[in-house]
């Protein structure tokens, strides 16, 4: 007796166990799956935290370092390309960030509603720790939220977090055609010459805006700046990326171990594709020294119906750079009343590097905003249609800069005056502007 009771116990005791096992085993499952969910479909919550009404002070600067000191925000700007979502743009650290949520200001109550959001890191991080991301959250359904605040909690002081007004809200009609994107400005950024004359080249191929993110200039510059700006050509992002994190001049992590690459020029991109989204038919990306330059058209403008045209459907358009050395110049153009303005004349430097076989040649854009979901800087990741690379015969990109063919002999390089087909208009309105900035 006493025998077959320690079997039986024995045999209770194996089943609790097992059950015990089936059931954690099935909790870890569905909290995984819950997890997943979370992720994939964000769901938002039905109620204000406490009862709490929209507070806060709202944000001014251009980049709002969160509380963490690892989760930072641009700006947010409705999308609903696909669902109606807030898409903030950010900068995070890639592995410490792992949950945030966002905190939105309904109207008309007032109340919060608060939504958890999928953290997307954009892939082209170049082995930096910090990296451009999107901070996507699904609006509650009956809420038409004017502002949001990001958090790492469900819960918590709504005091305590600032506001960040959500762009893009309402539709509206474009404004210009072409708006070219700088960024950033930094090292004391004095081409002062070259720069003059790259805007010009803009607004006479169809530019109307120019937006720059800027972290610092030479003293020189900031008057060309403030010309401009009265003018209303060009707008002026503040870029103090310096004073969060510790920045590079360089692409990638393994060239100067640091923060982020290239002063967060990538999170700057990405921001000025969707703050012109709904302002501009097209945004051109760009450097300040380089210029997209059409062989078969006379302007931006022509060339792009032609090439939409051509390619249905299609939202991005890449073309090739080709350096034009600043070492090599002509005596022609060498007006004396430029030579006391620093930076290159370009009028002085038609003279490219040949294409070297096996060796890519980066490419810069023009895109229609409304199909970019995430942009790179010679890409884009992901977008809603095709992409095309534009022939060479059709434009390139004219860089003038330092030779990357450093041994080249003059006869070796490929003599192109494409860009002197302007030279009229361009020494024209480069002289109106030196004579009220600098002259």
């Amino acid at each position: 007796m006493i025998h077959c009771g320690k079997k039986h116990i024995c045999a209770v005791v194996a089943c609790i166990l097992i059950f015990a096992s089936i059931l954690t085993c099935y909790w870890k499952d569905l909290q995984l799956l819950n997890t997943i969910s979370r992720k994939i479909f964000p769901q938002t919550t039905t109620a204000s935290p406490a009862g709490h009404l929209c507070r806060g002070k709202i944000a001014q600067n251009a980049i709002t370092p969160l509380k963490d000191n690892k989760t930072f925000i641009i700006s947010p700007y409705f999308d609903d390309r696909e669902n109606k979502v807030t898409r903030v743009v950010g900068i995070v650290h890639h592995e410490d960030v792992k949950q945030l949520y966002c905190w939105f200001c309904c109207q008309p109550n007032g109340k919060i509603y608060v939504s958890n959001a999928e953290i997307d890191v954009h892939s082209d991080r170049f082995g930096f720790p910090y990296g451009a991301a999107d901070i996507v959250c699904l609006e509650p359904e009956n809420c038409d939220p004017t502002h949001v605040s990001i958090h790492p909690f469900a819960h918590g002081n709504i005091d305590q977090l600032p506001r960040f007004e959500i762009k893009n809200r309402k539709a509206e009609p474009f404004s210009v055609d072409f708006t070219v994107c700088i960024s950033a400005m930094f090292g004391n950024y004095n081409n002062v010459l070259q720069f003059i004359q790259s805007l010009e080249m803009y607004k006479i191929l169809g530019a109307q805006k120019v937006v720059i993110y800027k972290n610092n200039c030479s003293h020189l510059m900031e008057k060309v700046l403030k010309f401009y700006i009265e003018e209303g050509t060009v707008e002026i992002i503040p870029w103090p990326i310096n004073s969060h994190l510790k920045v590079s001049s360089k692409w990638h992590f393994t060239q100067d171990a640091k923060d982020i690459g290239y002063y967060g020029q990538i999170t700057a991109l990405n921001d000025c594709i969707y703050r012109n989204m709904q302002r501009s038919k097209f945004v051109v990306l760009n450097d300040a020294d380089e210029i997209i330059l059409p062989l078969k058209h006379p302007n931006w403008k022509t060339m792009m119906s032609s090439l939409q045209e051509q390619n249905p459907g299609t939202g991005i358009f890449l073309f090739e750079n080709h350096i034009f050395p600043e070492t090599f110049s002509t005596h022609m153009f060498n007006i004396s009343s430029w030579n006391t303005v620093p930076g290159v004349n370009i009028l002085q430097h038609v003279h490219r590097e040949p294409d070297r076989k096996d060796v890519f040649n980066p490419r810069k854009m023009i895109v229609d905003p409304q199909k970019v979901i995430q942009t790179s800087v010679h890409s884009v990741l992901r977008a809603y249609g095709g992409s095309v690379n534009v022939p060479m015969d059709v434009a390139l990109i004219y860089h003038c800069r330092k030779p990357l063919q450093r041994d080249l002999p003059r006869e070796s390089l490929v003599r192109d005056t494409t860009l002197w087909r302007y030279n009229s208009s361009l020494i024209m309105n480069v002289n109106k502007v030196l004579s009220q900035t600098i002259l």
